[in-house]
């Protein structure tokens, strides 16, 4: 073997070795679904199931940390079945590496088998292991459907633009107050700068996105 072909076969296993060590882009799913944090009062009185008084109610529980605490909400109210055809529209994200089995049960059509095949991948990196991981059992149409209902955390000091704008509400402006305060070092911190531009409500429903070095 020649000293060239030997660099060059070195070079490129150097090269898919950092490929491989290279974290894979953490981000939430894109969809129509309305996030519970966010949806006005207009856009849910529009939904299957909500009157004027469920609205007030989902709305005075804000900011909710996870889709247990709106099923709870929504449950004094509409039976499973009603409840199914709500979040068909209208969803909190669920985190891929957190969420019980109960918050996983509440996105319609995922029973025990799928439930289990989402747990069976953790951690995930990004939405990418989970498009590789989970597509192995259902295609295309329907990923893209599950992909609405999840996310994975983003890492403050390292996402990029596009993963920080894939958090449901967030625009330009707040991008670049993201970025403005890295590295961060605690997310009592993230509280404090971010805290700066928007309300106690609205820092807590950005916080369940993000994540300080992967923690």
């Amino acid at each position: 073997m020649t000293r060239t072909n030997t660099a060059v076969r070195f070079g490129t296993a150097l090269f898919l070795l950092t490929l491989a060590a290279a974290p894979a882009g953490a981000q939430v799913g894109k969809g129509d679904l309305l996030e519970a944090n966010l949806a006005t009062k207009e856009q849910l009185l529009a939904l299957p199931g909500v009157d004027e008084a469920l609205a007030d109610a989902i709305i005075e529980g804000r900011p909710y940390a996870n889709m247990l605490e709106v099923d709870r909400v929504i449950a004094a109210r509409l039976d499973e079945a009603q409840r199914t055809e709500l979040y068909k529209r209208f969803f909190l994200p669920i985190n891929l590496n957190t969420a019980t089995a109960e918050e996983i049960l509440l996105i319609p059509g995922v029973g025990p088998r799928m439930r289990h095949e989402f747990e069976e991948y953790r951690p995930y990196a990004g939405l990418a292991e989970f498009h590789r991981e989970i597509g192995k059992y259902v295609d295309d149409d329907e990923l893209a459907r599950l992909e609405q209902y999840v996310f994975v955390p983003i890492d403050l000091n390292t996402a990029s633009d596009e993963d920080i704008l894939s958090i449901p509400g967030l625009g330009r402006r707040m991008l670049h107050e993201f970025k403005e305060y890295r590295p961060y070092r605690a997310i009592e911190q993230f509280h404090r700068e971010i805290g700066k531009y928007v309300d106690d409500v609205e820092v807590a429903r950005l916080e369940r996105y993000v994540v300080i070095g992967g923690a």
